[in-house]
């Protein structure tokens, strides 16, 4: 779905909140063979069961990768993604573990120097199925003004 969405149109502290998604063994044996990153904490069950944990764990940029994807149901032709910051993985996702995002508009500001855009701030929180937090960050999106 595509709907123009300007600066002035955001409304603070608004929220919308995501469809819930299952992350699996493949999810993460697919985000480990595209990064490279074949960590033990999470492709090794046995060695994890020593560990505090005690089972393998998400890679965090796949859990932001699915988090942040689950997000992305509208295009907004008058915005574009500017990035992330303040990323923070407060506890572990699991295999079988489903997640949901909530975006909350935080903050907004003028651009300082493009003066027909502004940075829309949205905080993405992450939840587990015990509605637990797993992650948060701020996603800055560029905006353009109204005329």
């Amino acid at each position: 779905m595509e709907k123009a969405i300007y600066f002035e149109e955001y409304q603070l502290d608004s929220e919308r909140k995501s469809y819930g998604r299952t992350v699996t063994e493949a999810d993460i044996v697919t985000h480990a063979g595209q990064t490279g990153d074949f960590f033990p904490h999470h492709m090794d069950e046995e060695w994890c069961k020593t560990q505090p944990f005690g089972q393998r764990i998400a890679h965090g940029t796949l859990t932001f990768s699915i988090a942040v994807g689950m997000t992305a149901n509208l295009i907004n032709p008058v915005a574009f993604s500017y990035g992330y910051e303040h990323l923070r993985f407060i506890k572990p996702v699991f295999i079988g573990d489903t997640i949901t995002t909530t975006t909350t508009i935080s903050k907004k500001e003028d651009h300082p120097k493009r003066k027909n855009m502004g940075i829309v701030y949205e905080t993405l929180t992450v939840k587990n199925q015990r509605d637990e937090v797993v992650m948060v960050c701020d996603h800055l999106l560029m905006c353009e003004k109204q005329g």
